[in-house]
């Protein structure tokens, strides 16, 4: 789809028991979040529900009606516990059916007829549309702005890849950083905010660091315009000198896009 000058948002959903109880490890939000950013849509929250259904229709409900999209990572397996799907579908209040084209991929695949188990995993929303899986097992689907992917990372970050040229791009976000080695938070705070607030649409954080080499804080500057974003970068490095901050390294402007 095309790019806007428009912000456009999205939004992840983890499902799963496993990550709550902290028996498996997330490391999805981060790629989505990475991926998204590259076609110019910025992820604005994340939440992660587990294997209930009230609780899943309701965070789905909330997050596809405030965003542009909503990706959902995890619970399409074949197991009693893997209820995305139906979840889905009654939060879009369709019914759920059996993709011929998924039934025809896994009866190739395990060269017979599939047990219940296995057909779980056909089951696709009515009015949905599948999302390739090129990496192992059934496909994705998608319905209206929501993306239905895999919670392996393999096999979630595989189906991403279906997922781009589907979106509404905006303008990609420009990030520069600015390192400050030797001074606390507690010193670059008011210059940092004072140049903050005189640049209200761009995002300003810092992220303080401490270790053998000594400690200091990365100073993130980021914002869609480039030319309000390197003005700034110049602002910032002034407002640290003047307030007696001596060292201070900021990142080449080529190596901060995306």
């Amino acid at each position: 789809m095309g790019a806007t000058t428009e912000r456009v948002t999205a939004a992840v959903l983890i499902i799963g028991d496993e990550i709550l109880s902290g028996r498996t490890q997330d490391i999805n939000l981060n790629a989505i979040a990475k991926y998204l950013g590259a076609h110019g849509v910025d992820m604005a929250e994340a939440r992660v529900v587990g294997d209930i259904e009230e609780e899943i229709i309701a965070a789905l409900d909330a997050l596809r009606t405030r965003y542009d999209y909503v990706i959902t990572t995890g619970g399409i397996g074949p197991t009693h516990d893997d209820i995305t799907a139906d979840c889905v579908a009654k939060a879009f209040g369709v019914k759920l059916y059996e993709h011929p084209d998924i039934i025809a991929m896994m009866q190739a695949r395990w060269q017979g007829e599939l047990n219940a188990a296995r057909r779980r995993m056909a089951r696709i929303p009515e009015g949905g549309s599948l999302v390739n899986n090129p990496v192992a097992g059934p496909p994705g689907f998608q319905i209206g702005n929501v993306f239905v992917l895999a919670g392996v990372p393999s096999i979630m970050r595989g189906m991403l890849e279906d997922v781009g040229h589907r979106l509404r791009s905006g303008a990609v976000v420009i990030s520069r950083n600015v390192r400050v080695d030797g001074s606390g938070e507690g010193v670059i705070a008011e210059p940092l905010e004072t140049v903050a607030k005189a640049h209200p649409t761009l995002s300003l954080g810092s992220y303080p660091f401490f270790g053998p080499e000594g400690y200091g804080s990365n100073l993130v500057i980021r914002g869609r315009d480039v030319v309000e974003v390197e003005a700034t970068v110049v602002e910032l490095v002034a407002a640290l000198t003047a307030v007696g901050v001596a060292k201070i390294t900021p990142d080449e402007p080529s190596a901060a896009l995306g």
